[in-house]
């Protein structure tokens, strides 16, 4: 029979409890702000600088936000780029976290020093910015997704959860004729879903928030991917004149604007990680259980 909890372990439940609430309290409430701010009136954006429930709801934010002919495209740039890129990220990591996770492999000790090494000293801004011209890749999509192929960071996770299958499975597909990419294609991969869907998720996160390399690397506009229109659109946004306009009409609220494309932004996005949350979790924890 199961005993009775005791005092203690109820107490300790509750105020475990209670600080849960509080932190997702903390982490929600904002973005809620930020969602209910971006269908705010300008009268209520005035009168009141918390919102969580708006009295009115106004979709002007969104309306300028989406008035202008391009974000269209922006997106289907950002939404490209994300795709093909987290693709070929992930092709190009899992081919080189294979390899290091072997242990026969000769210098791996060595290629696994200047991994670390990268996530402790890089080039820079500049010497990036001048490798990319020499490749003659400004004012291309590839410059956008080339600089941030391999995260060191998502190599290392990768290959330790690739050291955690048994060497038995391995070994038995190589009596069977199989080669070394034939095991990572249909053994290591199909068991490696958790941290694959993990390090996915790292890497569209990344590409999808790609702001500074559009704006070194991307002279042309309507090349520029949707961060960095969002960010012409708040700039224009904020010089808007709120006391009078030509067809009477009054535009929506600088800060109204900000919070919108912050949802347009982040929604995107946002919407994917269910799909992975179920991956997520265990896919980082077994890729940093073994080093």
């Amino acid at each position: 029979m199961i005993q009775d909890r005791t005092f203690g372990s109820r107490l300790l439940s509750s105020v475990n409890f209670i600080l849960l609430m509080i932190i997702s309290l903390a982490t929600v409430l904002p973005f809620l702000h930020v969602v209910a701010g971006s269908l705010t009136t300008s009268a209520e954006m005035a009168a009141k600088k918390f919102i969580i429930f708006p009295s009115d709801i106004s979709f002007e934010a969104y309306r300028f936000v989406f008035s202008t002919g391009t974000i269209f495209r922006s997106i289907m740039v950002s939404v490209s780029v994300t795709l093909l890129g987290t693709a070929f990220s992930m092709l190009i990591t899992s081919l080189m976290a294979y390899g290091l996770s072997r242990k026969d492999l000769d210098g791996r000790r060595t290629i696994m020093f200047l991994v670390v090494f990268t996530m402790l000293f890089q080039g820079g801004l500049i010497p990036t910015f001048l490798v990319v011209k020499e490749l003659h890749l400004i004012d291309t999509y590839a410059a956008l997704v080339l600089p941030l192929t391999v995260s060191a960071f998502n190599m290392i996770i990768l290959r330790n959860f690739f050291q955690n299958i048994p060497e038995g499975l391995e070994e038995s597909a190589k009596i069977d004729g199989c080669s070394d990419f034939g095991i990572l294609f249909r053994i290591v991969l199909p068991l490696s879903m958790p941290a694959i869907a993990t390090i996915s998720l790292f890497y569209a996160v990344t590409y999808w928030n790609t702001y500074l390399n559009a704006i070194l690397y991307l002279n042309d506009s309507s090349m520029w991917p949707i961060q960095v229109l969002l960010r012409q659109i708040v700039v224009l946004a904020s010089g808007l004149d709120y006391s009078s306009s030509l067809d009477g009409a009054v535009p929506p609220p600088d800060q109204a604007v900000k919070m919108a494309v912050i949802v347009v932004a982040t929604l995107p996005i946002l919407a994917v990680y269910p799909f992975l949350q179920k991956h997520f979790a265990k896919g980082a924890l077994l890729g940093s259980m073994k080093g």
